[in-house]
């Protein structure tokens, strides 16, 4: 008996996911059809849609893209191909293989996330501030406008960003991963009309690096939203003028003048001769950046003459000074996926919306740890928020009808 083909109304979005998934696997027509046993003019009709697509093609070509059915057949429309936006902005960095694995990952996720929002029914507001003109301005003065503008948009005050990323995901609208990139790589930024704006952190940099990225990658939001960023760690001095300004915007966002102004002056009055490395250690902990990235600041701001920064900035002192005793740095965030991602998957799965294996898929685990999430998550969660734990616990389990669903398990 012939097999059952794929309905006619869900083939728009499911051609269009097909072609996005085989050129993010970089394959031709001919490469997949060789795959599948069948003539390239068979795989060009059913990309084209002149032919009928069978259940089991489909099944089949989900093993060739390393993609499930039901990502395949999600409604929602196609994303955009963020490796050839990235190739047309900045095809250099894009020639190591990490970067571009990263920067399609980096679309997965954020295609997923649009996903758990619309079976959730719970899509997020973007609360974005308008991008800002700074076309003609000197970058750095430019800089240090916009982030004093955005601290007070933000009711930041003068003090430390606490909890950055939370903020940028809550009051900004942005969707942040912390993806396992090159060493030398701070951060990824792109803007897509489909997707929203997405940003990868460097799940292997410390904390104080990942804070400094993502406020970077927040200026390229601001004042640059439609060019994708593949952020170096490179030379300050020989940095283009956008990189200028998203490094000097960074530096007056996570560290205003004033309030680092106030809290440095306190510290002086402390002690007879200035505030010794380890005092500036302790103010580089408060605001949550680097003991390089405060001194770079102290002296920019006046703070310390040049011949004291280059004290506590030559590469020698800063070695010695870390041996002092100082507050340990908080551990570096390696969460690959958004908290709401994760409340959203896990309360679509709770409420019927998707399969224990859907669930699982889209937090990246297997079923074992999606449910270890679960308890983690309603343990977690404010009072108002769905009980997890009632539903998911003690089995861990709460039954869905997965007939319902796409899935393949």
């Amino acid at each position: 008996m012939q097999s059952e083909s794929v309905p006619v109304d869900e083939l728009p979005a499911l051609l269009g996911r097909l072609r996005a998934a085989r050129r993010a696997k970089r394959l031709t027509q001919q490469e997949v059809a060789e795959q599948l046993g069948v003539s390239r003019t068979t795989l060009v009709a059913i990309e084209s849609g002149n032919r009928p697509l069978r259940f089991e093609e489909l099944t089949d070509l989900a093993a060739v893209y390393e993609r499930s059915v039901d990502q395949l057949l999600r409604p929602a429309p196609v994303p955009d191909d963020f490796v050839a936006r990235f190739k047309a902005s900045c095809a250099q960095a894009l020639e190591n293989d990490r970067v571009e694995s990263g920067v399609g990952l980096l679309q997965e996720l954020a295609d997923d996330y649009q996903e758990v929002e619309r079976v959730a029914g719970a899509a997020l507001p973007r609360p974005s501030p308008p991008e800002a003109s700074i076309r003609g301005l000197d970058p750095v003065e430019a800089a240090e406008s916009l982030a004093a503008s955005e601290r007070n948009r933000l009711g930041l005050g003068d003090g430390p960003v606490l909890e950055l990323r939370k903020l940028l995901e809550a009051d900004a609208g942005l969707r942040i991963f912390a993806l396992d990139l090159p060493v030398g790589v701070a951060g990824l930024y792109i803007s897509s009309p489909v997707l929203g704006a997405c940003v990868a952190m460097n799940a292997n940099h410390s904390l104080e690096r990942q804070r400094w990225s993502l406020a970077h990658e927040y200026a390229h939001f601001l004042a640059h939203r439609s060019q994708p960023e593949v952020t170096l760690r490179g030379d300050r001095q020989r940095a283009s003028a956008r990189e200028r300004f998203a490094e000097t915007f960074a530096e007056n966002f996570l560290m205003p003048a004033a309030g680092l102004k106030r809290r440095f002056h306190m510290m002086s009055q402390a002690r007879a001769d200035g505030p010794t490395p380890t005092d500036l250690h302790h103010l580089a902990d408060l605001f949550q950046v680097s003991y390089e990235a405060l001194a770079r600041r102290l002296k920019s701001v006046g703070l310390i003459r040049r011949n004291a920064w280059k004290k506590l900035s030559d590469a020698g002192a800063l070695a010695d000074v870390q041996q002092w005793p100082t507050p340990a740095s908080q551990p570096a965030d390696t969460e690959l996926l958004p908290r709401r991602f994760r409340y959203l998957a896990v309360e679509a799965w709770i409420g019927g919306e998707i399969t224990e294996g859907q669930a699982a898929r889209l937090l990246r685990v297997d079923r074992t740890n999606a449910r270890l999430i679960a308890v983690k998550l309603s343990q977690e969660a404010p009072d108002d928020r769905v009980d997890l734990l009632a539903e998911v616990g003690p089995g861990l389990r709460r039954p869905v009808a997965e007939g319902a669903h796409h899935a393949v398990h």
